[in-house]
C-alpha cells in the first residue's frame, strides 16, 4: 500500500478515537456537575456553558501557536504532542472534585489540542494534490464517525458505570490513536530545510498568509459554515420535545435528531471529496452550500418528528462536501511549509464559530424561535455562496485566463 494511504488509514481511526473520546463527555457534562455537589438550577446551566466553551476559547488562541511549530518541527510531532497530552488531562478530568477543576481542565485541554489540524496538515502535505479531495473527506468521515458514535456510547456507559470511568475511557482512547500515530504514520518532512526557515511570530504568519486574499476568504467561510449550522443545536432537544409530543423514548429521539446528520455526512464526505479532485473543490463548495440552505428550509416548516430526521439527514449529505472542501482548497494555495499554520488558522476561525453560533442561536430563539433561526441559518448559508463566488471562483477563473 502507498505510504500517503497508510497515512490516511491510519488517521481515520486516529480521528475516530479523537473525536469520539471528546464527544462521550458530552450527553451527560451537566450531571457530572450535579455528582459534585452542584443543585441550583441557574448555576448548573451557567457552569455547564462555561465549562463547556472553554474548550473551544483557548483552542481559538492556541491553535496558530502550534501550527508554526508544526511547520517548524514536523505535524507528526505535534499530532504526538496534542494526543498524548489531552489522554493525561481527560484522565485528570476523572478526578475532578469541583467544577473549577473542571473548568480549569478544560481550558487546559484547549490549550494542548491540535491533533485534527495536526492530522490534516499532515495528510495534506503527504498525499499526491490529485487526491486531496478525496484524502480531507476520508479524513472528515472519520472525525464524523466518532462525533456519531461518541455520545451514544457516552449516554449508555454512563448509565452503566457511571461518570468517571468514562474520563478514562476517554483518556485511553487518545492514548491508543496517539501510539497508532507514533508506530505507524510515516511523514515526510524535512527538518534541516525547515530550521533555516526563518522564524515567524503568529501575527506574522498571519499577515503572511492574509497577502493571498483566498485564504482570509476560506477562514471566513469556515466561520460562517460553523456558526450556522451550530447555532440551532442546544436548542434541538426542545424542537424535538414540541414536535414530538410525549415523554416516552424522548431523550432517544432527540439523540437520533441530533446524530442523524452525522450518519449522512460521513458517508457523503468521502465520494463529495473525490468529485472535487474530478471537478474541483471549489464548484463541490458552492453546490454543497447551496444544498445545506435549502435542506435548512423544511427544518423551520416540520409538523413531526419523522419530517425532521429526514431534512436533517439530506442536511447531512451537503454538511459532507463543506469543510473537506475548504481544507482541499487551502492547500491549494496555501505555499508548502505553511501548511500546519494555514490549517491552525482554519480551526481556529471553526473554533470561534463552535463557540459564537449556540451562544447566538440561543439569544436568537428567545426572539424569533428556533423555527426562525433555521431560516436564518439558510440566509447566512446563502450568503457565504454569495462570498464564495465572489473571492473564489473569479479569482480561479481569472487565475485560468491568465494561465492560458
Amino acid at each position: 500500500m502507498e505510504r500517503w494511504r497508510i497515512n490516511l488509514l491510519v488517521l481515520w481511526f486516529g480521528q475516530f478515537f479523537v473525536m469520539g473520546g471528546m464527544t462521550m463527555i458530552i450527553p451527560f457534562l451537566p450531571l457530572y456537575l450535579q455528582e459534585m455537589g452542584m443543585s441550583d438550577p441557574s448555576h448548573l446551566s451557567l457552569w455547564a456553558g462555561m465549562i463547556f466553551a472553554a474548550n473551544f476559547v483557548t483552542s481559538f488562541i492556541f491553535q496558530p501557536i502550534w501550527g508554526g511549530l508544526a511547520d517548524r518541527y514536523g505535524r507528526k510531532m505535534m499530532l504526538l504532542r496534542s494526543g498524548f497530552g489531552m489522554a493525561i488531562v481527560m484522565v485528570l478530568m476523572g478526578f475532578a472534585q469541583d467544577a473549577w477543576h473542571l473548568l480549569l481542565l478544560r481550558m487546559l485541554n484547549g490549550t494542548i489540542s491540535g491533533f485534527v489540524p495536526a492530522a490534516i496538515s499532515l495528510v495534506s502535505a503527504n498525499t499526491p494534490k490529485e487526491r486531496i479531495g478525496f484524502a480531507m473527506g476520508m479524513v472528515q468521515s472519520g472525525g464524523m464517525a466518532g462525533t456519531i458514535l461518541g455520545p451514544l456510547l457516552g449516554g449508555l456507559l454512563a448509565s452503566t458505570m457511571g461518570y468517571r470511568p468514562i474520563f478514562y475511557l476517554t483518556g485511553v482512547m487518545l492514548f491508543i490513536a496517539s501510539l497508532l500515530a507514533a508506530f505507524l504514520v510515516k511523514e515526510d518532512f524535512n527538518k534541516e530545510e525547515a530550521k533555516v526557515q526563518p522564524k515567524v511570530s503568529v501575527f506574522a504568519g498571519l499577515r503572511q498568509l492574509g497577502k493571498i486574499p483566498q485564504l482570509p476568504a476560506l477562514f471566513c467561510v469556515t466561520f460562517l459554515i460553523q456558526f450556522a449550522l451550530l447555532g440551532p443545536m442546544p436548542q434541538m432537544p426542545l424542537y424535538v420535545q414540541e414536535l414530538y409530543g410525549r415523554p416516552e423514548m424522548l431523550a432517544f429521539m432527540a439523540g437520533l435528531v441530533g446524530s442523524v446528520n452525522g450518519f449522512s455526512n460521513m458517508i457523503s464526505s468521502p465520494i463529495l471529496g473525490r468529485w472535487g479532485d474530478r471537478l474541483g473543490s471549489e464548484k463541490i463548495l458552492g453546490v454543497c452550500l447551496i444544498g445545506s440552505a435549502i435542506a435548512c428550509i423544511p427544518q423551520a416548516l416540520v409538523t413531526n418528528v419523522w419530517q425532521l430526521l429526514i431534512s436533517r439527514f439530506f442536511l447531512g449529505i451537503f454538511m459532507g462536501g463543506l469543510l473537506p472542501s475548504v481544507n482541499a482548497i487551502i492547500r491549494q494555495y496555501t505555499p508548502d511549509g505553511m501548511e500546519s499554520r494555514a490549517y491552525s488558522f482554519n480551526t481556529s476561525t471553526l473554533s470561534l464559530g463552535n463557540l459564537i453560533g449556540p451562544i447566538t442561536g440561543g439569544i436568537l430563539t428567545a426572539t424569533i424561535t428556533i423555527r426562525g433561526l433555521f431560516i436564518v441559518s439558510a440566509v447566512l448559508l446563502l450568503l457565504n455562496v454569495l462570498w464564495v463566488k465572489k473571492t473564489l471562483f473569479r479569482k480561479t477563473t481569472s487565475a485560468d485566463k491568465d494561465a492560458g
